[in-house]
């Protein structure tokens, strides 16, 4: 099977008033194509670093980071941007919409930034848009909408350059229970109906249940690395 992920040996450490903090201490993990992975783990347990590290928004303290076989130590912040863009899409609690931009607008900004021609960043953000059960939504608001409805947009968003990787941080966080379900059973079609690979921070059992496969972080090391059976009857 691909690697999409490999992380060799990952430390994390941050230099602070009272002296460095040891956040990740030697992490190491796979994740392979089409996997569908939940990373848990108790506040500052170091998984919000760990899914910054994975998003190359920032880069380790040492070991090696492969992202799509590509090692991204020695990268560049604008080599890191371009391959960002091209293999990763984001969905993050706070939905991150522009107010003042259409749905259509906001899920076709990745592609204004990848330079992607008005015509085809229209056409593929209108595919999406549709795909996630909002294709006669295009040019409503972010406020004119709910905020089930604006996560599905913001999934749509990064969805829409194609990516190989969905990193999704507390996907479900700002959400009702019932919305939360219907997220949820969308990255389950995203990831067994289109095969794309979905890595997921949750601090919630019942959200992680939805996944294939469990990372729990504990005090900067991986405890745990196996199928989420250990979360039997979780689901929502």
């Amino acid at each position: 099977m691909d690697e999409v992920i490999k992380i060799v040996n990952v430390t994390k450490n941050y230099v602070t008033e009272a002296g460095e903090v040891s956040v990740l201490k030697g992490i190491n993990s796979l994740v392979y194509k089409g996997e569908f992975v939940a990373i848990m783990g108790p506040s500052g347990s170091g998984k919000s670093t760990f899914m910054n590290i994975l998003g190359c928004l920032d880069k380790a303290s040492s070991g090696e980071y492969y992202l799509s076989g590509k090692e991204t130590s020695r990268l560049s912040k604008n080599e890191l941007a371009e391959l960002r863009n091209r293999i990763i899409g984001f969905v993050f609690q706070g939905f991150n919409l522009i107010p003042r931009q259409t749905l259509l607008d906001n899920v076709a900004l990745p592609l204004v930034y990848a330079g992607v021609a008005t015509d085809e960043r229209k056409k593929r953000a209108k595919e999406v848009l549709k795909s996630v059960g909002l294709g006669n939504f295009e040019h409503y608001l972010p406020n004119q909408i709910s905020g089930g409805q604006q996560q599905r947009v913001a999934i749509a968003r990064a969805l829409v350059n194609r990516p190989q990787l969905i990193l999704a941080d507390e996907p479900t966080g700002n959400l009702d229970t019932k919305t939360s379900q219907e997220i949820m059973q969308l990255f389950c079609d995203l990831n067994e109906k289109e095969g794309i690979t979905i890595v997921l921070v949750t601090h919630e059992s019942n959200i992680a249940a939805y996944a294939k496969r469990l990372i729990t972080v504990v005090d900067g090391k991986i405890q745990h690395d196996g199928t989420t059976a250990v979360l039997k009857d979780k689901r929502l």
